[in-house]
């Protein structure tokens, strides 16, 4: 009797003899349906997307022919457009009376990107021959004030009005940059309020509201020996400053530096209760500039007014906020000493810097207040960090006007100085060269 194959423990050849091909053939069936379930999903995905664009064309298709078209002009459609078609178009389009047809442009050519967001600048109204030049209030880095007066009507109701001229070589996008940053700072009655400009040709010129007693250094220095015995100096002094922070404070609120405040560089109406921040040629506005590192300077060789200036300047070649508030500080000393020179020892540009950067301060001014000698250090301290905001500023302001004990008649402001008429007679006497030489000193050293 033979025995069966089973007896010798061979293996069915209908089964595999390996466990490591069963298993191989099982990955080749998985990794199959993953790649078929792949195709299919990439599949799906594809016909969604061109849905999409089919229907982001149409809608394109549709929004070209109900707004595009009707508001080109003849000259500005394609040449290669189905003439039979634009016929089409001009039937079904409906007519629109002759008041509301928009105005074509002359030329197909577009505007510069960059001036979109300007808008269109407006005609002027007026130029240098249209000006009757009257008197010379002062004359700064980049123009010169005048009391001046239209030869025919007025400008917005103002028979008179104080407008800067430039001088020769000032670009234009510096200009234009003073008048946005004027145009920002309306409405603020202890700001010179900008009225009217011409910046279509040269010499720029910029009309803004009128001032009676010219700049707050000039005033103090024409009328010292009048308020040096008036009792309410201080308290006059004090009025003055707060007037001058509230316009600082308002800068801020707006992310505007002014980097040009000093005593020359705000006028007066009636002191002490009109007092306006003018001059903004060096002014910057944070708001319009891309970069964090925004109050460095990108021209350190700029000529700017060094004794107003802070320590961190020099150092580091860096103006913020803050040094707008040494700035002020520097405005406090100078109505206390009525207008002097700020560290009037020194002569030199080098001697300055030096003197600043080595922490020296000026000396306390005589019979000032002790409140106001203690925020004139605030705003002197080191690092700039520690000194106070113009918010803070204006509420120790606050606090010293409330508790003073006396109280200046405000009905009466002009009682504390001259006639304005004894006032320009005083200035008259002064040589126009010797002016504008003090001036030209105290704005660049």
């Amino acid at each position: 009797m033979e025995p069966s194959n089973s007896s010798y423990g061979n293996p069915d050849p209908g089964q595999s003899s390996n466990p490591t091909e069963r298993s191989l053939e099982m990955m080749v069936y998985v990794l199959s349906g993953v790649l078929c379930l792949l195709v299919l999903v990439f599949l799906l995905l594809g016909s969604m997307c061109l849905r999409k664009y089919r229907l982001m064309a149409r809608t394109l298709r549709q929004l070209s022919r109900t707004r595009l078209v009707p508001q080109m002009g003849a000259d500005s459609m394609p040449e290669s457009a189905d003439p039979q078609q634009k016929e089409e178009e001009e039937e079904e389009r409906p007519a629109l009376p002759p008041a509301a047809i928009p105005l074509q442009p002359s030329s197909t050519v577009r505007p510069p990107s960059k001036r979109l967001w300007k808008g269109l600048h407006p005609a002027p109204r007026f130029t240098k021959s249209d000006l009757n030049l009257l008197q010379l209030i002062k004359a700064g880095k980049e123009g010169v004030f005048y009391h001046a007066r239209l030869t025919r009507g007025t400008c917005k109701g103002h028979s008179t009005f104080t407008c800067k001229i430039s001088k020769e070589g000032v670009r234009l996008k510096h200009v234009e940059a003073e008048v946005s940053i004027m145009r920002k700072l309306v409405h603020h009655k202890n700001i010179l309020q900008l009225l009217d400009w011409n910046t279509s040709e040269e010499p720029y010129i910029l009309i803004m509201e009128y001032v009676g007693y010219g700049t707050l250094r000039t005033f103090l220095q024409t009328n010292r020996d009048h308020l040096s015995a008036d009792p309410e100096l201080q308290s006059l002094l004090t009025i003055a400053s707060y007037h001058i922070a509230l316009a600082m404070q308002h800068l801020r609120s707006k992310m505007i530096i002014h980097c040009d405040l000093a005593l020359r560089n705000i006028m007066v109406n009636k002191f002490p209760w009109e007092v306006k921040v003018a001059e903004f040629g060096l002014a910057r506005d944070l708001t319009s500039m891309t970069s964090r590192h925004s109050t460095r300077w990108r021209n350190p060789r700029q000529r700017v007014p060094l004794r107003w200036y802070p320590p961190e300047y020099f150092k580091n070649n860096y103006y913020s906020f803050m040094g707008d508030v040494w700035a002020f500080g520097i405005v406090l000393w100078e109505m206390q000493t009525f207008g002097t020179l700020p560290y009037p020892n020194l002569e030199t540009s080098e001697e300055v810097v030096y003197h600043i950067c080595l922490g020296h301060k000026n000396t306390n001014p005589e019979g000032c207040r002790p409140e106001m000698l203690h925020i004139m250090r605030d705003c002197w301290e080191e690092p700039y960090t520690l000194r106070p905001s113009f918010t803070n500023i204006v509420c120790m302001l606050e606090d010293i006007l409330e508790n003073d004990s006396d109280y200046v008649d405000v009905g009466s402001p002009l009682n504390v100085v001259k006639a304005e008429d004894d006032y320009q007679e005083d200035k008259s006497v002064r040589s126009p060269a010797a002016t504008l030489k003090e001036e030209n000193q105290a704005a660049f050293q």
